[in-house]
């Protein structure tokens, strides 16, 4: 099972904990960060879960397939719809080679095989989620 913790410190910032490390979220509105972001925001780290994953099978690709893909880069960029339900309307991962170059059928596997990763099917699969309340922990 796959958990995190997520701590409210003060106003609109909140510390996420898991077994590996910890970070900030900034959930102040951007016209409120007066001193700038302490952190990312609570979108940006759905889309950056989105892109790590895919990087991670970027590079899991490469190395079955015994391919030099260097320092590749993954960009998610993601479209929010303006009426309720708030979501992302649509998002969109770019992963640039750098420089690599990958034949056709490559590239078709390439991209199949990152298809596989799981953050990106569990978006596509539109998951239950339970939100609950408890008295303490």
């Amino acid at each position: 099972m796959y958990q995190v913790e997520i701590a409210h410190e003060q106003g609109m910032f909140f510390t996420v904990r898991a077994p590996g490390g910890e970070f900030v979220v900034d959930a102040r509105p951007k016209d409120k960060m007066d001193g700038g972001a302490r952190g990312f925001n609570p979108l940006e780290v759905l889309l950056s879960g989105l892109g790590s994953c895919v990087g991670v099978y970027v590079r899991k690709y490469a190395e079955g397939a015994k391919l030099d893909l260097g320092n590749f880069k993954v960009r998610v960029a993601a479209e929010l719809s303006g009426e309720p339900l708030i979501s992302f309307r649509s998002i969109t991962v770019d992963i640039g080679l750098q420089g690599s170059t990958l034949d056709e059928r490559r590239q078709k596997a390439l991209l199949e095989f990152v298809r596989n990763c799981p953050v990106h099917n569990t978006l596509k699969g539109n998951p239950a989620v339970e939100i609950k309340l408890s008295e303490s922990r």
